[in-house]
């Protein structure tokens, strides 16, 4: 079986492409899978709200209680609630991973992270949702370094079109550093963030 179709069949659905490869299918059928795809149309305000929370989870790969904890502790700070959850996610240690060009999708960064593949300030992490801070270090492990996923990425093979401007690095060291928290406009995620604060405080 194809492993890429339950994500090219997620990627219409949720009208975002999820990984490189899913990108020539959703611009090839850019409309929910379905006999009514074409005409299938969102009209409530719950199901737009809805629809937008589900993006974000899946852009981030997370599950409905890690959104629901990011967003409990992003309506807790003194900023506003829809950028603090995005900054939250965005400095996730998979997130980091992928956002460098350590991997290649949200999926094989986490994979990367599990399998204790990276350090962080030189200690070995295998949690995803290890929130990282300024000044932060994730360095792919000596013995990882000859697999090849990461010759791949210090080559260049997974680097994004835009750098992210709050990351310093070097792939062909394989190393990077969280130089500062991002603001929103500088994370290349596809979300109303407000609808999706506008969900969960319903």
């Amino acid at each position: 079986m194809n492993q890429s179709r339950p994500k090219v069949k997620r990627s219409r659905a949720l009208g975002i492409p999820l990984t490189p490869k899913c990108v020539r299918y959703f611009e090839r059928r850019p409309f929910p899978p379905g006999q009514h795809g074409r005409s299938r149309k969102s009209t409530s305000d719950y199901k737009v709200r809805l629809m937008e929370k589900q993006r974000l989870k899946a852009q981030y790969d997370l599950s409905e209680s890690q959104l629901r904890r990011a967003f409990d502790r992003a309506a807790r700070l003194e900023r506003k609630t829809g950028e603090a959850l995005i900054v939250d996610l965005e400095t996730r240690l998979d997130a980091l991973v992928l956002r460098s060009g350590l991997a290649r999708t949200i999926y094989q960064a986490r994979q990367v992270v599990t399998h204790r593949h990276v350090t962080v300030n030189g200690n070995r992490v295998d949690r995803p949702s290890a929130r990282l801070r300024p000044g932060d270090v994730i360095t792919v492990t000596a013995g990882s370094r000859t697999k090849t996923p990461f010759l791949a990425a210090a080559a260049g093979a997974h680097a994004p079109e835009r750098n992210a401007p709050y990351l310093s690095v070097d792939l062909a060291g394989l190393s990077v550093q969280l130089l500062r928290l991002p603001v929103r406009a500088e994370v290349p995620v596809i979300c109303d963030e407000q609808l999706v604060v506008e969900h969960y405080s319903r």
